[in-house]
């Protein structure tokens, strides 16, 4: 597996669709050298604002899901 350094630049937007939540993102996505005390992870780096955005969209997401799922089936809930 190739590393890679992702930078998210913007976010655009976001949809659920049988199970997967698509995130569409403008990014600068780099290849990462390896060193030797590196372990072969990619990085994804966000500013704190997208960061809190982009919380706030998934947990809208989730929420839609949840709504979808019979009572019986919401995690926690009764």
């Amino acid at each position: 597996m190739k590393p890679y350094d992702i930078e998210v630049q913007r976010l655009k937007s976001m949809k659920h669709d049988k199970g997967l939540i698509e995130i569409n993102i403008d990014a600068l996505v780099m290849s990462r050298q390896m060193r030797d005390d590196q372990s072969a992870t990619s990085c994804l780096r966000l500013p704190v604002e997208h960061a809190r955005t982009l919380l706030i969209l998934l947990k809208q997401q989730l929420a839609e899901l949840d709504k979808l799922q019979p009572r019986s089936r919401r995690s926690g809930r009764s």
